[in-house]
């Protein structure tokens, strides 16, 4: 029996790390999708007539399936019922799916339409749902954002049961080994996505001299074709994993009593919320924060054919931000001589990618640099989680880290303005900070669910989290959109007077106020961060433990 267990994939470290390297492919390609427009926020206000309303009920809309229809609690039944297998396949032809509506919605071709005509006289009112206040459409909406929502909730409900299905993968290969590494590891992998659209998506809409954001969103669909093969790979890979134990791939029979039981633990709801409360204040701020670069720092307007204005450029800086990546993450894996080589290279190329942001006097380039310091301590937070524990105290301090940042965009930043370098340089260490902040929550967070809930269950309490965290996925965006939107309003006076054209407007507000929103979001996560220490120690849920048993 030893000798069977001892040739298992799973034990192999190589088998094990090439599963997760699919899995983190695959999420790596659906975050580029999910932002693939958060860099060309005032192209679409230019080109396509989304205001700060309209861009916050699209990005809103991600979720507003997984949340009113609760198609995430659906896809962890299925989850559990089918297997890691199945549902990474259905997930990725979900994402899709949706990802090629979105595309279209954003085409010339259907703002020729007569389906345009349909859109932009339907879907103004949808009973029940507006009573409520949680419509995802509203009259007035651009018929090509009504479409694109319909789009991205389609897509949202593939990439939310990707993420449990990933997480669920992850617990099957990983456990009782370096789960929280992996873990870790697979969400700084993904979040490279952001750094790619951020780069990649403006340079691609403005190619060949025209100005069309369906491009962009043509290359993110092009890249979740990519993510459905590296599923579709793991699924063999998998397979072959349960051929050689002998058992059928792990599946449950689905109770409604299970999700009572999961419910009923104080320390699963405490973890819930602070996901809610942190991912909140993270990926509804992503969606906004080149435009509130753009509208913080001053740019100048580069030579037309000059090298730094070049898609050349981008492409060197994407290269230099790939040696970043793996050469801060690889460190993380090598000893003596090898591991400070490393680190001076990935210090020298991280220098060397700021200097190229600035020098292409773009926001959406040094927004780029968000996830590079994530990608080289998430590792170094994931074995520290895995061997000494202290879960629940990092998830303090990615809070404490999450309100100085939103702060500091809030009140420092703007104090810069029309100080090219100054106002470069704050914005760097602050993306920087905050990124490293995020990291904190794959590496401390989602190991820790396994020790709240039977393993049985497990997909389900993943899809509970997931939905929970959903809620104020869908919430954030739109509220920001409305604050921003609120707190601006010469800008529409000004628009609607004449006397600004929309270009000018898409780069001209003030984000004080949601970015407080923000920093409230932050405080409120620290305080129940505390409580979950307190009822940690009192109820000995082992969040404190490491994951690696000796």
């Amino acid at each position: 029996m030893t000798e069977k267990v001892a040739t298992l994939l799973r034990d192999k470290a190589s088998a094990r790390w090439t599963a997760l390297i699919l899995l983190a492919m695959a999420m790596f390609f659906s975050y580029v999708f999910m932002d693939i427009l958060s860099p060309i926020k005032d192209l679409l206000e230019s080109t396509r007539g989304w205001d700060p309303d309209a861009f916050g009920t699209y990005a809103g809309s991600e979720t507003f399936l997984n949340v009113f229809i609760f198609f995430l609690i659906i896809a962890g039944i299925i989850l559990d019922k089918m297997g890691v297998r199945f549902t990474a396949i259905l997930s990725g032809l979900v994402m899709l799916v949706g990802a090629t509506i979105n595309w279209y919605a954003v085409t010339e071709s259907f703002m020729d339409s007569s389906l345009k005509v349909w859109f932009d006289n339907h879907l103004n009112y949808i009973p029940l749902f507006d009573e409520l206040g949680v419509s995802p459409f509203y009259e007035g909406m651009p018929a090509s954002a009504k479409l694109s929502a319909i789009g991205f909730m389609v897509f949202g409900c593939g990439v939310e049961m990707a993420g449990i299905t990933v997480s669920r993968g992850i617990v099957k290969w990983f456990k009782g080994k370096e789960m929280a590494l992996a873990m870790g590891s697979e969400m700084a992998l993904a979040r490279l996505g952001v750094a790619t659209c951020m780069i990649f998506s403006p340079v691609i809409a403005k190619m060949f001299g025209r100005i069309d954001v369906s491009r962009s969103v043509a290359f993110g669909v092009i890249l979740l074709i990519i993510a459905l093969v590296m599923f579709i790979v793991y699924f063999f890979m998998d397979r072959k994993l349960d051929a050689q134990t002998g058992e059928a791939e792990e599946k449950e029979p689905f109770k409604v009593k299970d999700i009572g039981t999961i419910l009923s633990s104080s320390g699963f709801w405490l973890v819930a919320l602070l996901c809610v409360l942190y991912y909140s204040a993270i990926f509804p701020f992503q969606k906004y924060a080149v435009n509130m670069l753009q509208c913080n720092l001053t740019f100048e307007t580069l030579p037309e054919g000059s090298f730094w204005s070049s898609n050349t450029v981008a492409i060197i800086q994407y290269v230099v931000m790939l040696v970043v990546a793996a050469t801060a993450f690889t460190s993380n894996f090598s000893k003596g001589i090898a591991k400070y080589v490393l680190l001076i290279v990935s210090i020298v190329s991280l220098v060397v990618f700021c200097l190229m942001a600035y020098h292409r006097q773009s926001a959406e380039s040094i927004f780029a640099v968000f996830p590079l310091l994530a990608v080289g301590i998430t590792p170094i937070l994931g074995k520290f989680v895995d061997n000494k524990g202290k879960a629940a105290t990092m998830l303090m301090l990615g809070s404490i880290l999450l309100i100085v940042c939103h702060l500091t965009f809030a009140f420092v930043l703007p104090m810069f303005k029309g100080n090219q370098v100054g106002g470069v340089v704050v914005a760097f260490v602050t993306i920087l900070i905050l990124g490293s902040s995020f990291s904190l929550v794959p590496a401390s967070l989602w190991p820790s669910v396994p020790k709240l809930v039977d393993s049985k269950v497990i997909g389900s309490a993943y899809a509970l989290i997931f939905w929970i965290q959903n809620i104020g996925l869908w919430l954030f965006p739109m509220l920001i959109g409305k604050v921003l939107k609120s707190s601006n309003p010469q800008i529409v006076e000004q628009l609607n007077a004449g006397t600004i054209d929309a270009e000018t407007a898409a780069t001209s507000y003030n984000y004080t106020n949601p970015l407080i929103m923000l920093a409230c979001l932050g405080v409120a996560a620290f305080v129940l961060g505390f409580v979950l220490k307190v009822v940690d120690k009192k109820k000995n849920l082992g969040l404190e433990l490491p994951n690696i048993k000796e």
